[in-house]
């Protein structure tokens, strides 16, 4: 079995990212393989790097307000 993986690079104020997370976690619940928290940059931007399982990524993730939200489709893994 093949699962494709797509790496979501999410880029969300500090101030406040707690609401923000919390709300993605929510529509990404069961999907997340691997996740990495990086510290806020001198505009108090942060990021969120996460990997998750491409065929079950909602729709809306990327229309979330406030999140600037990139993705990038990595190599298929072989289960």
């Amino acid at each position: 079995m093949v699962m494709e993986i797509i790496e979501l690079d999410v880029t969300i104020p500090y101030e406040g990212r707690g609401p923000l997370l919390r709300e993605i976690m929510k529509r990404l619940q069961g999907r997340i393989r691997d996740i990495h928290f990086f510290p806020p940059n001198s505009m108090g931007l942060s990021r969120v790097r996460m990997e998750v399982l491409a065929d079950r990524v909602p729709k809306g993730i990327e229309r979330l307000k406030g999140v600037r939200v990139r993705l990038r489709v990595m190599e298929p893994k072989t289960v």
